[in-house]
């Protein structure tokens, strides 16, 4: 993605007024991650990992309820209500892959979420492709040009799904490590495909198929039993159904690339599901990701018996 495409894409769906203050006080959209709205409170960006209130230089900005409406408008093409299933999940993927999360009042039918109308608050996370951030990677997960079963642990926000992509994309296409081969991909929270009207806006390969706004469990059967995925990639397991999706693709000879929440090792195995798989040493590899300079920076990588293969 060049870098005025992000620039133009960020724009054109932010409130007119805000969109001026973001056009002169974010010279740089390539640090930008995020932009916060919330009605009554300051205008808030994320910038290479730093928060900071707008304008930086004067009185900060305040959120009206006004600006939220009209940058949900232009978010929604003027059609909220064709948004409703995107919306009970609380988030829009837009053009380029950026995923705005929303927050409001919930409205319930038959114990379920239905929709979120009165929208106090907005947050546009801004999609960052690092091409290639995987290459390091790659040497420690393959083995005779196939994929090991490969859990990533991380905190939150230190990059485990631009790195899951770059994996997927590389898998994929093949490359000196590993045989190009077909990859399912069940994106929950479209975030790892960032699909747009079905169509993903980041690279994920010429032999990926995408399940969008899928549930994984649900979506790991579906892809087995309809495209014959030779590798399978979900972002963010942790229900006992997940676990047992995870187990029947790997019983039927997928390889899988999954990602969990977590500090490291010891607390992914104190974790009352995925705790048993790791004890059974179903994956072959365990990265362990850490906040750094750089999305995706690896701490450590371990085998299947929790021996250390490398370490930061």
């Amino acid at each position: 993605m060049e870098r005025q495409d992000r620039r133009t894409q960020i724009l054109h769906i932010l409130a007119k007024s805000v969109r001026r203050i973001i056009e002169e006080e974010v010279p740089d959209f390539d640090e930008l991650q995020e932009i916060r709205l919330r009605a009554g409170q300051p205008l808030r960006v994320r910038r290479a990992g730093r928060e900071s209130i707008l304008p930086a230089e004067r009185q900060c900005h305040i959120v009206t309820k006004e600006e939220l409406r009209e940058t949900m408008e232009y978010i929604s093409r003027y059609s909220l209500y064709a948004f409703e299933n995107e919306l009970r999940q609380g988030f829009l993927t837009v053009e380029g892959g950026h995923r705005v999360g929303v927050a409001g009042k919930v409205i319930m039918e038959k114990d379920r979420v239905k929709n979120i109308q009165y929208i106090s608050s907005v947050n546009i996370r801004v999609s960052h492709e690092i091409i290639g951030c995987a290459d390091s990677l790659l040497p420690y997960i393959t083995k005779n040009r196939q994929v090991c079963h490969t859990l990533i642990i991380s905190p939150p926000c230190c990059g485990k799904t631009t790195l899951i992509r770059d994996l997927i994309r590389q898998i994929s296409d093949g490359n000196r490590y590993v045989k190009g081969c077909s990859v399912g991909v069940v994106d929950e929270r479209s975030e790892l495909g960032g699909c747009y009207l079905g169509i993903a806006q980041n690279h994920m390969g010429s032999r990926t198929d995408i399940l969008d706004c899928c549930p994984k469990a649900e979506g790991m059967i579906m892809l087995i039993r309809s495209m014959a995925p030779q590798v399978i990639a979900v972002d963010e397991i942790g229900t006992s159904e997940d676990i047992h999706a995870i187990e029947y693709a790997m019983q039927c000879g997928c390889r899988l690339i999954a990602s969990v929440h977590g500090l490291d090792m010891d607390e992914a195995k104190k974790k009352p599901v995925l705790g048993e798989l790791i004890r059974r040493r179903m994956f072959e590899r365990y990265v362990v990701l850490g906040s750094g300079k750089h999305p995706g920076e690896i701490r450590g990588i371990y085998d299947e018996r929790g021996s250390v293969l490398c370490r930061e």
